[in-house]
């Protein structure tokens, strides 16, 4: 398999961020709300494939999507989490008893194919996102599936997505045609998270715009913003919670959402 190209370098994120995700994954609506989608729709996937599967979240990070894999009770082994820092394997260790790997995609550490392949909020950090989806086919079994959610629209670029170490925001039609480039075949598109859309465009170009603007911004500034994004407001988050787990519910039975800050995509290998 040749990856060469691929570039997901040390820069591609700030492993300093890791303890404060741990922190606030557990409670925070938005991480509440894409566990529920990813949850659901990895549980429907699951019971289309023969047998036992086997499945692999690239950029597992601290393990909050694991920990909702292993709620759908695979058998032992199956679950596998990939990520290239090891600060964030060390806290997934706390949370999870599957595999867990330090590797990255020019080299991929497995002997064995997938039945699924997760990347929950990974491509957006790669400039060579193509290159990315393309290598992930020679790791997928026959008929296997790709899960993947992504930032979205480019309109809603701030401060997060400088601090995340973003290169870009997408839209469907863009992620579709990438997916598709890499020989995969989108059965489910879809925005999500559409509830939140004019909260979180107002409340980060209220705040960021001004930073990001200035020839003096610092990091540090950005990096403060950022966090603050990661705070648990005990009602407001009650009710965000609320109202996007109802709009999970829509996304779970695979109806499309027109907008929201988010993407997800179901896509299949094609042989």
């Amino acid at each position: 398999m040749e990856n060469s190209s691929i570039d997901i370098s040390n820069n591609s994120y700030d492993p300093a961020y890791f303890e404060p995700l741990f922190k606030a994954e557990e409670k925070h609506f938005w991480f509440k709300a894409r566990n529920n989608v990813i949850g659901s729709i990895t549980a429907d996937l699951l019971k289309k494939q023969a047998g036992h599967s086997r499945i692999l979240e690239i950029g597992c990070g601290t393990g909050n999507v694991l920990r909702e894999w292993e709620k759908l009770d695979p058998a032992p082994g199956l679950v596998s989490g990939m990520d290239l820092f090891s600060e964030g394997l060390f806290i997934a260790n706390k949370r999870v008893s599957c595999s867990l790997v330090q590797g990255d995609l020019e080299h991929p550490p497995f002997q064995q194919s997938f039945n699924l392949i997760g990347l929950f909020d990974v491509l957006e950090h790669i400039p060579d996102d193509q290159g990315v989806l393309n290598s992930l086919g020679p790791m997928l079994a026959d008929n296997g599936y790709i899960l993947i959610t992504v930032p979205a629209f480019p309109s809603l670029w701030s401060y997060f997505d400088v601090a995340s170490h973003h290169v870009q925001r997408y839209r469907v039609d863009d992620l579709r045609a990438k997916v598709e480039s890499a020989g995969f075949k989108v059965e489910f598109i879809s925005y999500y998270m559409m509830s939140i859309f004019p909260i979180v465009w107002l409340q980060r170009k209220l705040a960021g715009s001004n930073q990001l603007n200035s020839s003096s911004a610092k990091s540090e500034t950005i990096r403060s913003l950022a966090l603050n994004e990661l705070k648990i407001i005990p009602i407001a988050n009650e009710m965000l919670s609320l109202i996007l787990s109802l709009e999970a519910k829509w996304i779970q039975h695979f109806h499309q959402l027109p907008f929201g800050t988010s993407i997800v995509v179901v896509a299949q290998k094609v042989q």
